[in-house]
């Protein structure tokens, strides 16, 4: 009897011991189904990559496409550089290593831009210019800027009487718009001709005491002519005068008289092919401020494709918008901050706390929505726990070495399709935008290596970038103090 009990209480062992391993396993097996994939396009991300070099820059020289629907709505186009500055004998790799140093040396700028802690310009007596719009539409055209090595888009606009048209720079990190002007005592080289002050009728010096000028961080005075002064921190910068001129749309046809723009006659760093620099920022001399915009939105298309979006004004975001709050900043007037409470990797929140993306009481801190970064940064230990994340559930993919800044890189040369994790962006709210897999792995060379395009760094600020912006329509609701995220409204 005794013999028979131990056979029997060593069956219930060896039955309780085979149980737990399988009850691991299932749960296993079930934390995997949890986990969401999606498939990322390796042949036409190749594609697009190799198309970067056949896009002719004459294919935009034609006149612009702005359009004036019957309520008066306007329209930018905008573009990528690679649709309009050619490369030069090239490679895929070389462009890209271009990008991402130029990339650097503008996140260096935001953040030595935020220690520097930029007056606020709200409360100084700056009344933004009288125009004929108020609220009505306005849109215009935007262009990807990859050949030069940068991730800047473009427009267009006309300036001056008669309308003269250049390409300018989108910016939502800075607030001063300006483009380069005649006399040059330095300039670089811009695609369209320089600037004359001498053959518009509308140009008019801005006056060392008018509330444009004190409402300049730098600035000077010259023969009663205001003078001012941009540092980008990259070792960019515009220096001349502070002028009001007419900007118009449409050809010409729709004109907003009187707006404050640096005619810059000493001008040096990276903006080659662009005249200058249309500053989105939220400060009281932006663009958005000056024309008194409620709301303004782009869609920035692929880095390395020929085709265009828009620039809009006062236009309504789609209904289908993930919002993010817009949060203040009172050392930074200038900068988009949101509120991001969260990312999740394949459908999961990775571990860390939302305060690692708030605003401090110094003001340090945060994470930017900005147009002029391409990669996004994020603070050492948000990055290393989203990258180790993604390695985790992208074990079934060839992993091979590192480039510049990216430090995880994947050979997906034998595949025409990749199957990778999702990853989203989480605000307050609940609310979630999930990115496209071309948003956040993309080729870096033309030999089939792919790397995340996120990237850690060593100050307080994190920035999104506008890689895991491409194809998706921003818009910055200044009237409601939200941003809206709407994918595929390009």
């Amino acid at each position: 009897m005794a013999k028979k009990q131990r056979t029997s209480l060593c069956y219930s062992a060896f039955v309780i011991l085979t149980i737990i391993p399988f009850a691991l396993s299932r749960s296993l097996v079930s934390s995997e189904h949890r986990v969401h994939y999606q498939k990322l396009d390796v042949k036409a991300s190749m594609a697009k990559a190799e198309a970067l070099f056949t896009l002719s820059p004459q294919m935009f020289k034609q006149e612009e496409t702005e359009t004036v629907t019957p309520s008066s709505s306007l329209s930018f186009t905008l573009h990528p550089r690679a649709a309009i500055v050619s490369p030069k004998d090239q490679d895929y790799a070389t462009v890209t290593k271009s990008r991402l140093a130029r990339d650097s040396t503008r996140v260096d700028s935001l953040t030595a831009r935020l220690q520097l802690g930029l007056q606020n310009l709200t409360g100084l007596d700056f009344k933004p210019v009288d125009t004929s719009f108020g609220s009505e539409e306005i849109q215009a055209p935007v262009t990807s800027g990859a050949r030069q090595g940068s991730g800047e888009y473009f427009t267009r606009i006309g300036v001056g009487q008669p309308v003269k048209q250049f390409y300018l720079v989108i910016d939502t990190g800075s607030d001063i718009s300006w483009l380069q002007a005649e006399p040059c005592i330095d300039c670089y080289q811009q695609y369209d001709p320089v600037f004359n002050p001498g053959s518009s009728s509308t140009y008019r010096a801005v006056a060392c005491n008018a509330n444009q000028c004190n409402a300049l961080r730098v600035s000077a005075c010259s023969v009663n002519t205001c003078q001012y002064q941009v540092s980008y921190g990259d070792g960019s910068y515009t220096v001349g005068d502070l002028a009001t001129e007419t900007v118009s749309f449409g050809g010409g046809s729709n004109t907003i008289p009187n707006v404050a723009l640096g005619c810059g006659h000493d001008n040096e760093g990276l903006f080659v092919g662009a005249a200058g620099l249309l500053g989105l920022g939220h400060g009281a001399l932006s663009f958005p401020s000056q024309i008194k915009a409620t709301s303004f939105s782009y869609c920035l298309v692929d880095r390395d494709s020929s085709s265009s979006s828009t620039l809009d004004f006062n236009t309504p975001r789609p209904s289908d918008s993930v919002l993010a709050p817009l949060v203040r900043n009172s050392r930074m007037n200038t900068f988009f901050y949101v509120g991001l409470t969260g990312i999740s990797v394949g459908g999961n929140p990775i571990p860390v706390p939302e305060s690692v993306f708030a605003v401090d009481g110094a003001g340090d801190g945060g994470i930017i929505v900005d147009s002029g970064t391409a990669v996004t940064r994020l603070q050492t230990q948000a990055y290393n726990s989203l990258r180790d994340a993604f390695i985790r559930l992208s074990q079934h993919l060839p992993r091979t070495t590192s480039f510049a800044l990216f430090d995880t890189c994947y050979d997906l040369s034998s595949m025409t399709t990749a199957t990778v994790p999702t990853l989203s962006f989480n605000f307050a709210g609940g609310k979630a935008l999930k990115l496209h897999a071309q948003n956040y792995l993309i080729p870096v060379d033309s030999a089939g290596k792919f790397c995340f395009a996120f990237a850690p760094t060593s100050g307080p600020l994190s920035i999104i970038g506008n890689i895991q912006q491409q194809g998706t329509r921003v818009s910055y609701d200044l009237a409601n103090n939200v941003v809206g995220f709407s994918p595929d409204k390009c």
